[in-house]
C-alpha cells in the first residue's frame, strides 16, 4: 500500500502574503511579528514591528491591521494618530476595524470625533453591531453630546439591539452621566430582566447628582449586590461627602461577607483621607498586607494619600520610599501630602526629584505643587511651571491650571503676571474671577479689585462665598468702612448669600480698626456662627491699637475658651496690657504664658534667589554666607543712621512676642532677608520676601527706607498682606 502524500508545512517565518490572497487563520495568529505587539513598549519599536509586516506582506490582510490598529487605539503604548492613518489607508474596513477606531477615539481625550468615525461608517455601508454602540455611548457621556446619544439611541432600537445586556446597560450610563436621570430611568425600566449591572449604572447616576436616597433604594432592590454594586454605593457616598456613611457601608459589605477588590479598598482610603479616619485607614492597610496585595500600585498609592491628608506624612513617606516602582500618581499624593500638611519646602524638593527621576508631570502635579510655590515665594519655580504648562497644555481645557497659576503670582508678589495670566485666558472660571479679585485685594489694589467684580457681574457671573471674601478682604486693606458694610448687605440681600466666619471677619476687622466696639459686639450677637480665634486675635489687636483695655480682657477670655493653647492670646493681652503701662498684668501674663510651657512659631522670612528658596529666623547665623549678610545689615545700619533713621523700640516693650523670638530690631528675619538680597541680586532688581508673622512697625518704617538708600523696589507678604515699598513709600499707606 502507498502511503498518502503529506503536505509539506509552512512555516510563519518564511511565507510571504500577496494581496487579495486568503492565508489561514491560525498562521496569522501565530506569526512572529503579530506576536511582538505585546512586547511593544513606544513608538519607535511599533514603527519597527509595522516595517516587518509589511515585509511580509502582512498588511494585504485586514487581520493583521485589525491587530496593529487595536494597539495603537487601544494599548497604553500606542499612538491614535498612527492608528489613524492605518485606518485611512484601507480601502474597505470591515466591522471589526471600524469598531476597534471608534473605541480607541471613545478612550481618547477627543471622543467626540468617534461620533464622525460612526457617520463615516454609516456612508460606507458598514453595519454597526452590539460591539459598536457601547463606545458610541460613552464617547457622548464624556463629550456632553446628549442629542447626539439620544439619535444613537433610535439607532439601536432600529437594530434590535436594544435588550442586549451592554448596549442596555450603555444607555443607562449615557443619560445618567449626561444628567437625564429620568430618561436613564426609563431605559431601565423598560427591560423585564434587570441585571446587578444595570442597576448599578442607575444608582451610579443618581449618586454622581447627589441624590443618595434614589442609589439607596435600588440598592436595596437589587437581586444579588456584587462587589461592583457596593463599590458604588461607597463612591457614591464619598463623592458627596457623606463619609461616614460611604465608612458605614463598606461595614455592612463586610457584614455580609462580600470580598472587598482594590477598588473597594482606593474608595474607602479616600473616604478615610477626607475625613481624618486614620484608625479605619490603618485596619485597611492590616488588611492589604494580610492579603498579600501591599505591592499593589494602586494601594500603595492610596495608603500614601491617606496617611498624609490625616496628619501622619512619615508614615506616608516610608511607604513612598519603599516602593521599588513609582508613577505619577506616586510622585502626586506625596507632594500633595506634604503641601496639605503645609511642608511647602519638603513638596518642592520631592517634585525636584520627580523631574530628576525623568517622570514626566500632569496637571494634578503642577496643581499641588504651585500652592507651595505660593506659600514660599518661589517665583523662578513658578515661571518653569507656567512656561511648562504652556508649551504642554491646552489654555482653553486647563482652566484650573491657569486659575492656580494666578493664585500663585499674586502671592508671590507679581500681581501684573497674574493679571496677564487671567487677561490671557480664553475660558475663566468662576474660580478664575476669585482668585483675581483676591490677588488684587492683598496687594490693596482696591479699585481693581471692585473694577473686576463689577465687570464680572456685568458679565453674566453669579459670585459665590468666595468672590465676597476677596471684595470685603480689598475693603478692609483699605480701610473703607462704608464700602465694606455695602458690600456685606449686598452678598446677603441681593446675593443671598449667607455669610460665613471669613465675611464676618473682613467686616469685624474692619470696625475694630475704627474703633466701633458697639457695632462689632452687635454683629458677633447677630452671627449665624460662633466667632472663631481669626476674629477674636483680630478683635485683641483692635484693642490694642485703640487702647481698649477692659474690652481686651473681654475678647481675650473668650479667645482662651475656644483655643487654650494659643500662645497669640496671651502675646496679644500682653501687648494691651504694656501700652497701658500696667506691668504688673504683664508679668502676670507673661507668667501664664510660661507655666503652660506653650512656644509660638518663630517669625520667619523667606526669600528666592537663584530659583532656590532661603528661610532666615531672627538672629540667624547657620546661612553659608552669614559672615556677608551681616556685613551688608551692619552697612543698612549705618546708612539708615545717615539718612536720620531712628527705631523705634516701643513696640519692643509691649509685643512681648518679638522680644523674647526676635530680640533686637536689627536682627529681625526680614532685615536679614533683605540684607542676602542686597549682595545676592542686581542693583535695581526687585527684591521679593515673604514673612510668616505681621511686619513690625519698625520693620515697615526701615524698609521704606531702605527701598529709597538703595533704589530697590521690595515686595513683602506678611501675614496680612502686601507691601510694596518703593523710593520710601510703601503702598499700604501705613495701614495694615
Amino acid at each position: 500500500m502507498l502511503a498518502s502524500p503529506v503536505a509539506p508545512s509552512v512555516s510563519p517565518f518564511n511565507f510571504h502574503v500577496l494581496p487579495s490572497s486568503d492565508p489561514p487563520y491560525k498562521l496569522l495568529q501565530t506569526h512572529p511579528s503579530l506576536s511582538l505587539l505585546s512586547k511593544c513598549r513606544n513608538l519607535q519599536q511599533l514603527r519597527q514591528i509595522h516595517s516587518q509586516i509589511i515585509k511580509s506582506g502582512l498588511h494585504n490582510t485586514q487581520f493583521a491591521l485589525s491587530k496593529l490598529i487595536e494597539f495603537c487605539a487601544v494599548s497604553p503604548s500606542g499612538d491614535l494618530s498612527y492608528a489613524v492613518s492605518l485606518f485611512e489607508s484601507i480601502k474597505e474596513p470591515n466591522q471589526l476595524i471600524w469598531n476597534t477606531i471608534i473605541r480607541g477615539h471613545c478612550l481618547s481625550d477627543t471622543p467626540g470625533l468617534a461620533i464622525h468615525i460612526y457617520v463615516r461608517m454609516l456612508l460606507r455601508g458598514a453595519m454597526p453591531n452590539s460591539y459598536t454602540f457601547p463606545f458610541l455611548l460613552k464617547s457622548c457621556a464624556k463629550a456632553g453630546l446628549g442629542d447626539e446619544g439620544k439619535q444613537i439611541h433610535s439607532h439601536v432600537v432600529k437594530l434590535g439591539l436594544e435588550s442586549d445586556a451592554f448596549v442596555h446597560t450603555s444607555l443607562i450610563n449615557m443619560y445618567a452621566q449626561s444628567g437625564e436621570l429620568d430618561s436613564a430611568r426609563l431605559v431601565f425600566e423598560k427591560r423585564l430582566h434587570r441585571d446587578a449591572v444595570s442597576y448599578t449604572a442607575l444608582l451610579t447616576g443618581y449618586a454622581s447628582t447627589g441624590q443618595m436616597d434614589e442609589a439607596k433604594q435600588l440598592f436595596e432592590n437589587i437581586p444579588v449586590r456584587d462587589v461592583v454594586s457596593w463599590n458604588a454605593m461607597i463612591a457614591g457616598y464619598s463623592e458627596c461627602g457623606q463619609f461616614e456613611e460611604a465608612m458605614e457601608t463598606f461595614r455592612g459589605m463586610q457584614k455580609v461577607n462580600v470580598m472587598p477588590n482594590e477598588s473597594t479598598m482606593v474608595t474607602v482610603l479616600s473616604a478615610c483621607a477626607q475625613s481624618g479616619s486614620i484608625e479605619l485607614g490603618k485596619w485597611i492597610h492590616c488588611w492589604i498586607e494580610d492579603h498579600k496585595m501591599g505591592s499593589n500600585l494602586r494601594l500603595v498609592n492610596a495608603l500614601i494619600d491617606m496617611y498624609s491628608k490625616c496628619g501622619d506624612v512619615e508614615t506616608a513617606q516610608g511607604l513612598f520610599n519603599g516602593m521599588s516602582l513609582k508613577d505619577v500618581i506616586s510622585w502626586n499624593v506625596m507632594i500633595g501630602g506634604y503641601t496639605h500638611m503645609n511642608r511647602y519646602k519638603e513638596a518642592l524638593v520631592l517634585f525636584r526629584e520627580m523631574l530628576k527621576s525623568n517622570v514626566e508631570p500632569n496637571d494634578v502635579t503642577f496643581l499641588n505643587v504651585l500652592p507651595s510655590c505660593a506659600c514660599l515665594c518661589a517665583l523662578d519655580l513658578g515661571k518653569w511651571i507656567h512656561t511648562y504648562i504652556n508649551k504642554n497644555f491646552n489654555s482653553s481645557t486647563s482652566t484650573a491650571l491657569y486659575t492656580s497659576l494666578i493664585d500663585m503670582y499674586a502671592k508671590c508678589g507679581n500681581v501684573v503676571a497674574a493679571e496677564q495670566v487671567f487677561n490671557g485666558m480664553k475660558s475663566k472660571s468662576l474660580s478664575s474671577w476669585n482668585a483675581m479679585i483676591s490677588g488684587l485685594a492683598i496687594h490693596g489694589e482696591v479699585e481693581k479689585a471692585l473694577g473686576l467684580f463689577s465687570t464680572m457681574v456685568n458679565e453674566g457671573l453669579k459670585p459665590d462665598d468666595v468672590t465676597f471674601v476677596g471684595v470685603l478682604s480689598a475693603c478692609n486693606h483699605a480701610g473703607s468702612l462704608e464700602l465694606g458694610r455695602s458690600y456685606f448687605s449686598s452678598m446677603i440681600q441681593d446675593y443671598k448669600i449667607s455669610p460665613k466666619l471669613q465675611h464676618y471677619g473682613c467686616v469685624v476687622d474692619l470696625l475694630g480698626k475704627n474703633g466701633l466696639f458697639d457695632e462689632v459686639e452687635a454683629l458677633i450677637e447677630s452671627m449665624n456662627v460662633k466667632p472663631d480665634g481669626a476674629i477674636w486675635g483680630s478683635l485683641l489687636e483692635a484693642c490694642r491699637a485703640q487702647g481698649q483695655v477692659e474690652l481686651g480682657e473681654i475678647f481675650a477670655h473668650h479667645l482662651f475658651e475656644l483655643e487654650p493653647d494659643n500662645p497669640g492670646a496671651y502675646v496679644l493681652l500682653s501687648n494691651i496690657y504694656a501700652k497701658a503701662g500696667r506691668w504688673d498684668d504683664v508679668a502676670r501674663t507673661r507668667t501664664k504664658l510660661n507655666d503652660k510651657g506653650m512656644k509660638k512659631v518663630p517669625g520667619s522670612t523667606s526669600i528666592e534667589v537663584d530659583s532656590v528658596v532661603h528661610e532666615f529666623l531672627v538672629g540667624d547665623k547657620t546661612h553659608p554666607q552669614s559672615k556677608d549678610i551681616y556685613m551688608m545689615l551692619d552697612e543698612i545700619d549705618r546708612l539708615l543712621e545717615m539718612a536720620g533713621f531712628v527705631p523705634d523700640t516701643t513696640e519692643v516693650l509691649y509685643d512681648m512676642d518679638e522680644e523674647w523670638k526676635e530680640c533686637a530690631l536689627s536682627h529681625h528675619s526680614e532685615k536679614l532677608a533683605i540684607a542676602f538680597g542686597l549682595i545676592s541680586t542686581k542693583p535695581r532688581t526687585t527684591i521679593r520676601i515673604a514673612k510668616n508673622l505681621r511686619v513690625c512697625r519698625n520693620c515697615h518704617s526701615a524698609t521704606k527706607l531702605i527701598s529709597k538708600i538703595f533704589n530697590r523696589e521690595i515686595i513683602a507678604r506678611d501675614r496680612n498682606r502686601f507691601h510694596h515699598f518703593r523710593d520710601g513709600n510703601c503702598s499700604c499707606k501705613d495701614c495694615w
